[in-house]
């Protein structure tokens, strides 16, 4: 296959962005195993892009399709059940979801060194892969795009719960030390396979009991709390380009429709606190 063709499939299956997004990912990893046992010399990924649907801001804000994500409330509702009535490991898993916005990915794939305690923060710099949910056969693959690389600031809360996680861990590592898979991974298996980092079936897993548990709806996903992240910081006033760097976004669409769904009611009360004051003027 050559550059071209390679180019013109993905031209072709252009309308839908993100099944498009995880065909040219499927596509970079099989021809990089290609390469790497010379069935061919040249990469036809290499250069490829996806490309992407342009919408006009009208039709954004004209879309009715908001993805599922929890009021602040539910939230504070939901993590309360998972540090009451979670299993091993829940209450950090979902907290620190729900505190950074990053994707379950990129939470199993966190080691000990991508939390910097002095600094408070956490890098993203992969991503955990593992199609068929066998624990000991995941890869870690470089983040989804080029903008999915960064660091973001997290509350204290999550590291002061991350250090009672380690001791804990550490307990396990000690117990086990001649088996366990210690590749420093923060988000691992303490019951069996020890130290293999957990894999995303299970996270869904997890939040479903948690869900059911708090009388929530259960359809909601790990991927609710990356929503519900969006939501809270819009409602708390930080512009939407900040928050698109935070979430490792370029540019998204569905981050942008929840951004513009929370701040149309803050909209609407500035219109009106504006025409208000020249009423009052008016009076005058």
């Amino acid at each position: 296959m050559t550059k071209k063709q390679y180019q013109d499939m993905l031209n072709d299956l252009k309308g839908a962005d993100n099944t498009l997004d995880g065909i040219h990912r499927t596509g970079r990893m099989i021809f990089k195993k290609a390469i790497e046992l010379d069935v061919i010399k040249i990469d036809p990924t290499q250069y490829a892009t996806v490309p992407k649907t342009q919408r006009t801001v009208e039709e954004i804000e004209n879309k009715k399709e908001i993805p599922k994500f929890l009021e602040k409330e539910e939230l504070a509702l939901f993590l309360k059940t998972a540090q009451q009535q979670g299993l091993e490991g829940d209450y950090l898993i979902f907290l620190t979801l729900a505190y950074s916005g990053i994707r379950d990915g990129e939470l199993c794939a966190l080691k000990k060194t991508d939390f910097d305690e002095n600094e408070f923060t956490l890098s993203i710099t992969k991503t955990y892969y593992n199609p068929t949910n066998n624990v000991l056969k995941y890869t870690l693959l470089p983040p989804k795009t080029v903008t999915s690389e960064r660091k973001i600031e997290l509350d204290p809360i999550v590291f002061a719960e991350l250090d009672k996680h380690l001791a804990k861990q550490n307990e396990v590592k000690m117990r086990y030390r001649k088996t366990y898979h210690d590749k420093n991974f923060v988000f691992v298996d303490m019951l069996k396979k020890h130290g293999y980092p957990i894999y995303i079936k299970k996270i869904e897993n997890r939040m479903r009991r948690l869900l059911k548990l708090a009388g929530l709806s259960e359809t909601l996903t790990p991927h609710s709390l990356r929503h519900t992240h969006v939501s809270l910081l819009a409602e708390a006033g930080v512009p939407l380009e900040d928050i698109m760097d935070r979430m490792g976004h370029k540019d998204d669409d569905t981050t942008k429709n929840v951004y513009l769904h929370i701040t149309k009611t803050k909209k609407k009360e500035a219109s009106h606190k504006f025409g208000e004051l020249m009423r009052n003027l008016s009076v005058k």
